[in-house]
């Protein structure tokens, strides 16, 4: 067997599993339908709806993702407990039932600008409770050997749908209008759901639930303080997805504003930087051993890509810069999310990823208008110059920091760039000294 076979085996080999096989290809659809929906309901609410309104389009943002921050940590300690499967169930059902609804009203030309806001804040209550369980459950459907790999594919599944998403978004936009995108992502729902009816009990393999006690946020919370390296992760992706992921909203405003184009120019920014994201998450699979300063280094890259991006005199030089943009977000975030999986016990698995989840998500809502506003008063570019700044600034800061706690070297290697993130003596604990948690003993993320 040659290496490149090999190679291409690593890469896919969660897709052995049955369970894993039918949620793939579930949430594949399903993500092609979100996609769809995003970049049609930014485009309702920028071009429809009001008059090229960034505020507009970050309001609009924000209210998706703003319930994340206050349901979310209770949607962790659910995820440990429930089944997740039939938690699942219910979770996109919603998320289709409100897609329809979207859809019906901007069909019959009764959808306005509150509408709007309050599916999305509708969209942003049924994601809460949906992404805990949905980032622990990738756990049951793979052994634990083979979890880093299931979630890079689940990142590849997903990038994979932004970069068809966007484009037929677009031309279905140009050719029928917007309310019919909605209405098939409501119908793309149903991917998912009959993905999930069709599991049998032995595709699954089973984890551990936590028991229904008092306090059992507290206590994933006493655990997540005794990990400094899951600490240090999450403010580093904090800030970023705070002032540098809002591509719904930088994208749209640099297609319309900045170089004058339609619909199909937007969903095709989407596309083309969705090549760098796949490419990411395909090489984030075959990654064994995510570490920490991985997290950092992708930081580094994304401010760089960004800056470049912010630069870019036409929009096909924007657009092509988009795509290590993608590469190096999607690194960090995979990164993030596989080193935080594998190193967490299942017990606490849900609550802790739920956290990472409100970090990730929940800080959009005070990113997006206020880069809404940047780009409306000092023009699209800064709006994604702020991002590559305030990336910058976070890297530096954990680098710093990684230095003092975890006599951490850095080095920048210029005849053949890139940058080095080593540790200066043999491996300790990353996590700092082990606090008393919920039960399981933890297993460090290697930095």
């Amino acid at each position: 067997m040659t290496s490149q076979t090999t190679g291409r085996s690593a890469t896919f080999s969660s897709l052995r599993y049955r369970g894993y096989r039918l949620w793939f290809a579930g949430a594949l659809v399903s993500n092609v339908g979100t996609w769809m929906q995003r970049v049609a309901q930014d485009w309702l609410v920028l071009t429809v709806l009001t008059h090229n309104s960034g505020v507009a389009v970050g309001i609009t943002t924000a209210l998706q993702f703003g319930p994340v921050l206050v349901l979310t940590p209770i949607a962790g300690v659910i995820a440990d407990r429930v089944d997740r499967r039939r938690m699942l169930m219910v979770t996109q059902g919603s998320i289709g039932v409100l897609a329809g609804v979207m859809g019906a009203l901007v069909l019959s030309g009764h959808a306005q600008l509150w509408q709007v806001y309050l599916a999305a804040a509708g969209l942003g209550v049924a994601a809460a409770f949906d992404g805990p369980v949905r980032q622990t459950f990738v756990a049951e459907l793979v052994p634990g050997s083979q979890l880093s790999n299931a979630v890079g594919l689940n990142a590849a599944s997903f990038n994979a749908a932004r970069l068809v998403g966007p484009a037929v978004a677009g031309a279905t936009i140009a050719a029928v209008g917007t309310g019919w995108v909605f209405v098939i992502n409501a119908a793309s729902m149903a991917g998912t759901v009959g993905a999930l009816v069709a599991m049998r009990p032995t595709d699954l393999h089973p984890v551990p639930s936590a028991s229904r006690e008092p306090g059992q946020l507290r206590e994933g919370l006493a655990y997540l303080r005794s990990r400094r390296d899951i600490l240090v992760i999450m403010a580093v992706v904090g800030v970023v997805s705070t002032f540098g992921l809002n591509f719904q909203l930088t994208s749209a405003m640099m297609a319309r504003v900045e170089f004058g184009q339609d619909a199909g120019a937007y969903g095709l920014l989407g596309s083309i930087l969705a090549i760098g994201s796949l490419t990411g998450a395909l090489l984030a699979a075959r990654r064994t051993r995510p570490r920490v300063r991985l997290v950092i280094a992708a930081a580094f890259g994304f401010a760089a890509a960004t800056g470049v991006q912010a630069l870019m005199p036409t929009f096909w030089s924007y657009a092509l810069a988009g795509i290590p943009v993608g590469l190096t977000a999607l690194t960090m975030l995979t990164a993030a999310n596989a080193a935080i999986q594998t190193s967490t016990p299942p017990q606490v698995r849900g609550r802790v990823m739920a956290l990472y989840m409100m970090v990730l998500l929940g800080t959009n809502p005070i990113g997006s208008p206020l880069v809404g506003w940047i780009g409306e008063t000092l023009g699209p570019r800064w709006s994604i110059g702020v991002g590559s700044l305030a990336s910058l600034a976070v890297a530096v800061a954990a680098t710093m920091w990684a230095r003092k706690a975890w006599h951490v070297q850095v080095s920048v290697q210029w005849h053949r760039p890139h940058l080095e993130i080593s540790r200066a003596e043999p491996d300790v604990p990353s996590g700092g000294p082990h606090v008393p948690a919920p039960r399981p003993t933890k297993a460090p993320v290697p930095v």
